[in-house]
């Protein structure tokens, strides 16, 4: 700081040596922000550049692929076509060949495509919608080839009758496991020169070849991206894919860098000579390009960097001007310091007043740290409470289930009595078969026992929610035990929709099992007094959560109830019979899931409640 205060005060003194260095440093420092902000602008000019041109990219791609690639199917159901597979068992035969060729025209007329024709194994055209294809050797060709392998064949090519070139698809045709021909529809290519003016900039289209194959610039098409290797031209001139035309190079040097993940083609331009020899117009410009998918086609567009360069340049002025701006209220700051000087008791008070305004604040941060560990204390304590009223809720449901359960228990304990006296009696009678048997029933009585004490010990259980992937079928079938005796006793028709392991969902299974308890429990108490009493259970995944319906053929719920149904304490019930806290407690839990319970009357009537969860996570 005191270095640069001193070269500030000595540029309002006479010129001399230290003033040269200053004036030799300032501009420096002009020079040097006048090339950030140029390359700056540069970089963010030709990243929007790119970004634009890349939208245009993949736009014009969609609509190349969407005009050449719409009818690639259609080769492989000509061997479908019993007139096409017939002529190809018997090529000789007139009347197969006429009735083939009826179909192949009227199918080439229906399709809008160049032609379609069929080779036999040999590469000779049998079948054609165009006449004067017939009898023609096309087994050089290398879609023929790549047909004749079991391959889709997709290549670009020049027709050798018409000289119109065009997009050939080929499919291998079989009898069995045995390709007795190929089917080829040649795709016409001139809507795709129709399209270039969506780019807006000069751009081609080359092959797997490299081979310009379409351009918006006419004298680009036939011309290569980079050398062909001797064997690659002799393959061209053997395949004549380009029919007779020259392979001359591109007269653009493009220096490409390819990143094979997004298939995306990067590079400079800087356009020098011409084919010809004369030299064109020397600017650089962006090159940008991607492969079309499904195809060995690669586009690329060429975008002028000039504007970029032009906007470069004025950022570059401005950023010097400011600096040289910025350097000059140096001057004036070091001119005026001692000024400044007389102001920093001002500012040491300032900051006195800051010190103590940060010495409030810190406190104020220190009572509101201690007022949210109040509330989290608070939210456990919430938490332990409702805990305590889902343990009350099941206490209560399995006290109104007692009776049930001890009538299913009295029956087998009733048996185990007698078969176990009967077994010391035929054991001192020395029937110790017998014996055995009746301890044979005992045990399978027991594990019975077992069966019915079982889900009611997990239900019973008092435990923390500890979300894990729950299957809710099971859910549903503990929770329909606990009802068995009352569903039983008042006729109820379940339908159970629900299909075992069909839907997990993330919640404590405790905690599913009582929120079904209390809907099954509702919609019994709903349909008590109905004619008909059916209770439809149903659970599907949709839109990526699992979905459970409970409905009832009861009265449903009146507009009024609907409105205040999850408030805690609100009950439709006689006084005294139940707290109205089960349906608040379960939407609770759901919420507490990551889920939602919601209610509402049914199309069909009666009352449908509707528990919504989330998934396990993926692992």
């Amino acid at each position: 700081m005191t270095r640069w205060n001193e070269l500030t005060q000595s540029w309002g003194r006479p010129p001399g040596r230290r003033g040269v260095g200053v004036l030799l440093l300032a501009l420096a420092l002009v020079g040097a922000a006048a090339w950030a902000g140029y390359a700056a602008s540069t970089r963010r000019g030709t990243d929007a550049l790119r970004a634009e041109a890349k939208h245009q990219l993949d736009l014009f791609a969609s609509v190349v692929q969407g005009m050449v690639r719409r009818l690639e199917y259609v080769p492989a159901t000509l061997q479908l076509h019993p007139d096409v597979l017939a002529l190809l068992r018997q090529p000789a035969d007139a009347a197969r060949q006429q009735a083939a060729g009826d179909y192949l025209r009227r199918l080439n007329a229906h399709l809008g495509s160049a032609s379609v024709h069929v080779l036999d194994a040999s590469g000779r055209v049998i079948g054609a919608s165009d006449p004067a294809l017939l009898d023609e050797d096309l087994s050089f060709r290398p879609y023929f080839q790549e047909a004749m392998a079991g391959r889709v064949g997709r290549h670009f090519a020049i027709g050798l009758r018409d000289g119109v070139p065009g997009y050939y698809v080929s499919h291998p045709v079989h009898d069995g496991a045995r390709v007795i021909g190929v089917a080829v529809l040649k795709i016409g290519l001139g809507p795709v020169d129709q399209a270039w003016a969506l780019l807006e900039a000069p751009a081609l289209l080359a092959d797997s070849n490299q081979v310009v194959v379409l351009s918006s610039q006419p004298q680009w098409r036939y011309t290569a991206l980079a050398e062909l290797p001797p064997e690659r031209q002799s393959d061209v001139r053997a395949t004549r894919l380009y029919g007779d035309q020259p392979i001359r190079r591109l007269p653009l040097q493009v220096d490409l860098r390819i990143d094979e993940d997004s298939q995306i083609v990067e590079g400079v331009l800087p356009e020098g000579l011409r084919g010809n020899g004369e030299r064109g117009l020397a600017r650089e410009m962006l090159v940008l390009g991607r492969t079309l998918d499904g195809m060995d086609w690669r586009l690329l567009m060429f975008t002028d960097l000039r504007p970029v360069r032009q906007d470069a340049v004025q950022a570059g002025l401005l950023a010097g001007v400011s600096t040289a701006f910025v350097l000059a209220l140096a001057v004036v700051y070091g001119q005026r310091r001692r000024i400044t000087r007389q102001k920093l008791r001002a500012h040491h008070e300032l900051e006195t007043q800051v010190a103590a305004r940060t010495q409030a604040l810190s406190e104020a941060n220190e009572r509101l740290r201690t007022a949210v560990a109040e509330r989290q204390q608070a939210e456990q304590t919430l938490r332990r409470a409702q805990d305590e009223l889902v343990h009350a809720g099941k206490m209560a449901a399995l006290g109104q289930l007692a009776t049930g359960i001890t009538h299913e228990l009295t029956q087998p304990l009733g048996a185990i009595r007698t078969l176990s006296a009967n077994a010391v009696e035929f054991m001192r009678r020395g029937e110790h078969g017998v014996a055995a048997d009746n301890l044979g029933i005992m045990a399978r009585l027991a594990d019975q026992m077992g069966a019915i004490i079982e889900p009611l010990k997990g239900f019973a259980r008092k435990s923390q929610a500890r979300p894990q992937a729950s299957d809710v079928a099971q859910a549903v079938r503990h929770a329909l035990f606990l009802y068995d005796q009352r569903l039983r006793r008042e006729a109820v028709e379940v339908i159970d929709l629900t299909v075992p392991g069909a839907a997990l969902a993330w919640c404590d299974p405790n905690r599913l099992e009582q929120v079904l308890v209390n809907l099954i429990g509702n919609a019994l108490d709903a349909m008590r007094d109905a004619p008909t009493r059916r209770l439809w259970i149903a659970a599907e995944l949709q839109d990526g959560q699992a979905r459970i319906q409970v409905r009832d053929s009861g009265p449903g719920i009146s507009a009024e109830v609907l409105a205040h149904l999850f408030e805690p304490f609100f009950s439709t019930k006689e006084a005294g019979v139940g707290l109205g806290l089960g349906l608040a407690i379960s939407r609770d839990i759901a919420r507490e899931a990551g889920g939602e319970l919601s209610a509402d009357n049914h199309a069909d009537g009666g009352a449908c409640f509707t528990l919504r969860l989330p998934l396990p996570p993926t692992p």
